[in-house]
């Protein structure tokens, strides 16, 4: 049977063939294990370095980097010398690899932290004796005790139970405890939250006592499945990565392509094979952008230190550019969009309207505050800094809490009364009394509990209308309702029958009190929907709890629904992801329902962040793309699953952190845009010279020169870019769209174009055509020529790529690095060919005035046609823009008139 809820004791116990008295026998418990195993949690295998190291050497880019590498070995051994350029390939390759096993084998320890929930002993009774054994070693049928303080070490229908309260937050992710009764037996799909009857492996008992019978250990109980979850899921690659594996591979099939036209024609020309090696490695060197893994971890290093400041904590750094693309945030309820703390909002006196809780009191409001704060048990504890700390349950607290804020003391109100006796909160009363003696005569009993279980005095008609309109009234603000009764009497109650003290009861008033939103939730959620980014709530709360905070926030729109986990259990995974825009708050909802709604959601072409803080939300946080756990209040499970760790448990970090997000977003895109013309354009310049009969424009150690120094340490400073402020504004980037998108792509064949034409001339013209006063034209002097075009056009690029504004329009002090650091390499490739002795090491050679200023005027060109294309665009934009606001006027003009 797999509901055990739905079974009696009986049923259970002959199920498993045990005795509620003596338990199982430790025979037939070691049977049992030799046939369910021990009760714990299956590990997941890890994969070793070895394998990491051959699944990064796997990627297209790497292989063509080391054939490279290999070819120009085989091209330094045949020469004798040329060695420096296969050690710079090789070094870059190693420093890549070691990047990506770094970020790979972040440390997983969820499963750990899983297992640590678990209490290490646990009492049992085998063979009619109380026994304290491991929880390792029980099985299904085993007889086990819990007590206040203990760890449930197992899944249990309860066969007894004695004031049982059980913290299942960590499960089912709600705040308040879980009252247990033995008797109960419930039918029908029931949620994890309301099976009062069962106990939960890994949740606390917090009050009373309990015996059950096991019906579920290791991987098969609820924490496994957990665990389960977990071991099977496999998070899908994020955006990211895809993008960059579309931009290599693409990179790699132009440089594959191009090679083999060029080889096919340099052999039809009779071209010797060694020079033909020469020029595969050379195109392999030039495809690939060796600086493009080390530019785009110090864009998403930047952004970790940038969200630090913003209380959120990147554990996997590739969450960082994810964020920026987040289109659906899934957000648990309790801590996150409301601050996790109950609080009166609401009072009533018979006889009057009921009150806001943050009015200001008179003296009949607080003597129902006090007498409330008479009938609790919390306590309050003054520290030395001045403040309050509070003692108690959720909804005393509540009370407390509320009696200070309005200037009032339980010590004060207690003077002039004396404590008689109690009779303690039990889940089968729903409720509890005190019963206190008057310093000035009598007796005074206040019974607090649920309204519907007061023993109160028949109302008459009118106060029975007026009783049920408040109670429905608060209960539309998805209030908790406490009733306070109370009895005076001239003697001394007996509390050996509580019967006789809780009877004839008089109403004294109501409170309503709930979990309240966030005071800045619901900006954040307005900020969200701003950007695009639609905001769900999934809570293991009710229902109605949960719409109302919903609609509060501005979560829950007038035609957006509700769905509940018995509901969700009965839609196929089909019709969910069809329907699942309808839905904005998933409601009673269990561990593998949150991985349901993270994966529909992920189908429908969504990039899902998740948030949550409790075991039960640790299978949707890793299947998320990004998920992101609760740092106060989150268990280590939820953080060791996490992307991120929100410092301050609040949602509105969440929208500072997509912001952030969104800049790195775009800093990549810059550095994509910024290395594909650089790269494109070195193979369309070997690929032309070829073609045309030239020969080679540049060599293999100078493409390498100019990648690594004139695109790669200038290019690092793009880390630092801040965009456009009104990254906020747009729509999220979607699933599967790439880097070129958004009118990108047109921008980057103009660029390469331009840098290519502008390197061919130079390249040209040093090589083939004899200048006034100058040596004669030769190779070495076009080759010469070509790198510093190709050099210093690069790194001038970087300012194109900055904004699609005129690069006049930013100012100097926006990225000082960026200045410096294009200054500085402008200067060491000037130097390189200034000396010689120098650029010889580098196959360069000495060259005339008019060379230099050849490749100066040549440099500057690409950056005048990018400007021009800019200034085009921005005067399309502006005129767009204008056509667009006349058709709304006309539009408005029109709707207007037809009135």
């Amino acid at each position: 049977m797999e509901n055990w809820y739905e079974a009696n004791i009986a049923k259970t116990l002959e199920h498993f063939n045990t005795n509620q008295n003596t338990g199982l026998s430790e025979q037939e418990a070691a049977s049992r294990q030799t046939k369910y195993g021990k009760n714990e949690f299956e590990q997941q295998e890890k994969t070793s370095l070895i394998k990491d190291i051959l699944h990064q050497l796997k990627d297209i880019s790497t292989i063509i980097l080391l054939l490279a590498a290999l070819l120009s070995l085989c091209m330094a051994i045949k020469d004798g010398h040329g060695f420096i350029e296969p050690v710079v390939i090789v070094s870059i390759v190693i420093l890549n690899l070691i990047l990506a096993i770094t970020q790979e084998r972040s440390a997983e320890k969820a499963l750990e932290a899983l297992t640590s929930l678990n209490s290490p002993r646990c009492i049992v009774l085998r063979d009619g004796v109380q026994k304290e054994i491991d929880t390792s070693e029980l099985v299904p049928g085993d007889v086990i005790l819990l007590q206040l303080g203990s760890i449930v070490p197992a899944d249990a229908r309860l066969i007894a139970s004695t004031n049982l309260q059980v913290d299942e937050s960590a499960l089912t992710g709600e705040s308040e405890p879980s009252e247990k009764n033995s008797e109960l037996v419930l039918q029908g799909s029931v949620p994890l939250g309301d099976q009062f009857n069962m106990v939960f492996s890994g949740c606390h008992v917090i009050s009373g006592h309990g015996v059950g019978v096991v019906t579920a250990t290791g991987m098969h109980s609820e924490m496994g499945k957990i665990a389960g979850y977990l071991n099977n899921s496999q998070k899908i690659k994020t955006p990211l990565q895809r993008r960059l594996e579309r931009v290599a591979k693409s990179i790699s099939m132009v440089a594959i392509i191009a090679a083999i036209v060029l080889l096919v024609i340099g052999l039809l020309q009779g071209e010797e094979f060694w020079s033909m090696v020469t020029l595969a490695a050379t195109l392999a060197v030039a495809a690939v952008p060796e600086t493009l893994n080390l530019i785009v971890t110090l864009s998403l290093s930047q952004g970790v230190k940038n969200m630090v400041h913003k209380n959120a904590l990147i554990r996997k750094i590739s969450a960082v550019e994810t964020l920026g693309n987040t289109s659906v945030i899934c957000s648990d309820k309790t801590g996150t969009l409301t601050q996790n703390q109950m609080t009166i909002e609401k009072l009533w006196i018979p006889g009057q309207e009921p009150f806001d809780a943050v009015n200001e009191f008179g003296e009949e409001q607080k003597e129902l505050l006090s007498k409330f704060a008479l009938a609790s048990n919390a306590s309050v504890q003054t520290e030395e800094d001045g403040t309050l700390t509070i003692m108690g349950n959720p909804t005393e607290k509540a009370i407390m809490r509320l009696l200070h804020e309005k200037g009032l003391s339980k010590e004060i109100i207690s003077s002039q009364y004396k404590m008689v006796g109690e009779i303690p909160f039990s889940s089968e009363r729903k409720m509890m009394t005190i019963v206190l003696e008057d310093i000035s005569g009598g007796y005074l009993i206040l019974t607090k509990g649920a309204l519907d279980r007061l023993p109160l005095q028949p109302f008459d008609e009118a106060m029975e209308e007026e009783v049920d309109r408040v109670h429905e009234l608060f209960a539309k603000e998805a209030l908790r309702v406490l009733a306070l009764g109370f009895r005076r009497t001239e003697k001394a109650p007996s509390l050996d029958k509580p019967e006789e003290v809780e009877r004839d009861l008089s109403l004294f008033g109501l409170i309503g009190l709930i979990d309240p939103a966030r005071p800045e939730a619901a900006q954040a959620v307005a900020r969200a929907k701003k950007a695009g980014i639609r905001t769900i709530m999934i809570t293991g709360d009710h229902a109605v709890t949960a719409s109302a905070i919903a609609k509060n926030i501005g979560i829950l729109g007038e035609n957006e629904k509700v769905l509940t986990g018995p509901q969700l259990k009965d839609i196929s995974d089909e019709e969910l992801c069809r329907d699942i825009h309808h839905y904005s708050v998933y409601a009673r909802v269990s561990p593998e329902d949150k991985i349901r709604i993270v994966e529909a959601w992920q189908e429908n072409g969504e990039v899902v962040s998740m948030t949550g803080d409790g075991v039960n939300d640790t299978p949707a946080l890793k299947a998320a793309d990004v998920g992101v756990a609760m740092g106060r209040s989150g268990t280590e499970v939820a953080k060791s699953a996490s992307d991120m760790v929100l410092t301050d448990d609040n949602f509105a970090t969440i929208i500072d952190a997509v912001s952030e997000g969104r800049n790195v977003y775009s800093n990549i895109r810059k550095t994509i845009y910024f290395l594909l013309v650089c790269n494109i354009s070195e193979i369309v310049i070997m690929l032309v010279a070829q073609l045309r009969g030239w020969g080679m424009p540049v060599t293999p150690i100078m493409l390498l020169l100019v990648n690594v120094l004139g695109d790669g340490i200038p290019g690092l400073y793009l880390a630092r870019e801040r965009s456009d402020p009104r990254l906020m504004d747009r729509e999220p980037i979607r699933r599967e769209e790439g880097f070129l998108s958004g009118g990108l792509l047109p921008v980057i064949i103009q660029q390469t174009i331009a840098c290519s034409v502008v390197v061919l001339i130079g390249y040209f013209i040093g090589a083939f055509r004899p200048l006034p006063g100058m040596p004669e034209p030769s190779q070495a002097i076009g080759q010469t020529v070509a790198f510093l075009v190709l050099g210093w056009t690069s790194i001038l690029h970087l300012y194109t790529v900055r904004s699609r504004k005129s690069i006049f329009k930013r100012t100097l002090r926006d990225n000082p690095p960026v200045v410096y650091s294009t200054l500085a390499m402008i200067v060491v490739f000037s130097l390189l060919v200034a000396f010689p002795s120098v650029g010889r090491i580098f196959d360069l050679t000495a060259i005339g005035t008019s060379h230099w200023l050849l490749a100066a005027g040549l440099s500057i060109i690409p950056t005048v046609v990018a400007e021009i294309g800019k200034l085009i665009d921005n005067q399309t934009n502006i005129r767009e823009l204008r056509e667009y606001r006349n058709r709304i006027i006309r539009h408005k003009i029109k709707k207007d008139d037809s009135f």
